[in-house]
């Protein structure tokens, strides 16, 4: 190396040094310039605060952030390069990486968020499911609304020989499978997939058909009259209501409370290859969501006016306000406080938790997605393949030991499994254990089981 090579390298090591405090956990990021895709949605937010308050930078990475049209899209363009990660449906590395669709070896070091999701259905479902509802004593409609409300419709509709048919964004989308688990939890068949006979419509045994609409599409998609609902992320939910064209019936977090939702995807090769650039974006990211959930979503408003500009997710500021502040609207006037729609810190929101994975995977095998059995013992492997908490621990203890996060917001690393207690918080009350997958289907009245095979 000449003098002047030289000299150049000190000052751009001066420079960088600046901006990242050197420490003996973390070294310089291997490659610094990334572009980043994201769908227009509110619960991209980590990465758009990650960028607009400078978090990316602090870590010495320098970001572009583009929209992308669609799932597909957003996914083939971190499979071939063009995008270096992006926040993804919970679904998509686990479904690439099995090899269902689009086969590659993606995983996540990070979780994006909690909830966020919600059913919607048009004025005219909305009326006629409406008497199979119990009112309270102001005569609001009783949350949680369960399917069950829905039922007598969809046999109304079968009965006339028209096909019920409600949109989702993604056949391995957590819309898709938290509308099939609502929908199946009140006695309405969401249809099975055959990928092993070639049939990859979901519709087999159907009662209500389901079919992917893209996020932004589903407003004018219901106002058309293609489809008779919904589910989908926000600010689509709520903008049916100030558009006047539907009403959302239930939230995810009423169907799986503080259920995961997005995670931040980048394929395996990306991680082996710029281990240190996979630490900071992760630390950039942590930093992000810590800041959407300080004091209370004191910062929401600033999020929410963020997010509003048209290269991030482009609603009104009131439209994403509305569930981003901690209320949610149902009915037109009936405005609820819901603290907890989006949560991207607390509750650990952001660690990528193996039996979140293994959720997924069991919605896949009951929809029959995966074809065939799988021991217990395959779901806890593709789990630990895709979802990558050694990574995550190590981006946090990085940032408890420069004291940028006290330890107290993160799991204990030394003790965590990566698996959560039995959750009970399922709209039917089935308790769902990461730790035996197979036992976890069987309790399931609609749906494929150990044994079953289309």
């Amino acid at each position: 190396m000449n003098w002047k090579k030289a000299l150049k390298h000190t000052l751009l090591a001066v420079s960088f040094t600046a901006v990242v405090p050197a420490m003996a956990e973390v070294g310089f990021p291997e490659k610094e310039e990334l572009t980043f895709g994201f769908i227009k949605l509110t619960d991209m937010a980590p990465i758009a605060i990650a960028y607009e308050n400078g978090y990316f930078e602090e870590e010495g990475l320098y970001v572009t952030i583009e929209a992308q049209a669609n799932w597909k899209v957003l996914l083939d363009g971190v499979i071939d390069g063009r995008l270096d990660g992006a926040h993804m449906l919970a679904g998509q590395p686990i479904a690439a990486t099995i090899g269902y669709g689009t086969e590659a070896h993606i995983i996540t070091p990070f979780s994006m968020d909690l909830n966020g999701n919600a059913i919607t259905v048009s004025n005219d479902i909305w009326k006629k499911m409406k008497p199979n509802i119990a009112k309270d004593s102001e005569g609001k409609p009783v949350h949680p609304i369960k399917a069950d409300a829905l039922k007598p419709v969809v046999e109304q509709y079968t009965e006339e020989g028209k096909p019920f048919k409600m949109g989702m964004v993604f056949p391995v989308s957590t819309h898709n499978y938290e509308l099939r688990y609502w929908l199946a939890a009140g006695g309405i068949h969401p249809g099975f997939y055959a990928p092993h006979k070639g049939d990859t419509s979901g519709q087999l045994d159907a009662e209500a058909f389901l079919s992917v609409t893209p996020p932004p599409q589903m407003p004018s998609t219901l106002e058309a009259g293609t489809i008779y609902g919904y589910c989908v992320g926000e600010p689509w939910n709520q903008q049916a209501v100030f558009k006047g064209i539907g009403v959302p019936v239930v939230t995810d977090y009423e169907i799986w409370k503080d259920n995961p939702e997005k995670v931040f995807g980048i394929t395996a090769e990306f991680a082996e290859k710029y281990p240190n650039t996979t630490i900071r974006l992760t630390r950039a990211l942590i930093k992000a969501a810590k800041w959407l959930d300080d004091n209370d979503n004191a910062n929401r408003p600033a999020a929410v006016k963020i997010l509003s500009q048209s290269n991030y997710v482009g609603a009104d500021y009131d439209v994403i306000a509305n569930s981003m502040t901690g209320t949610f609207e149902y009915e037109k006037g009936d405005k609820r406080a819901v603290p907890d729609f989006n949560v991207f810190f607390r509750y650990n929101a952001t660690y990528p938790y193996y039996s979140d994975a293994i959720w997924y995977l069991t919605q896949m095998r009951r929809w029959g997605q995966i074809s065939d059995d799988k021991p217990d013992a395959w779901y806890k492997e593709i789990a630990a393949k895709v979802y990558r908490p050694d990574i995550y621990a190590k981006a946090a203890q990085s940032l408890i030991d420069d004291k940028t996060i006290a330890a107290k917001h993160f799991p204990d690393f030394a003790t965590e499994t990566g698996f959560k207690k039995p959750q009970q918080h399922f709209i039917d009350d089935i308790v769902y254990d990461g730790s035996a997958p197979n036992d976890y289907l069987s309790k399931f009245a609609i749906g494929l089981k150990q044994g079953d095979k289309l």
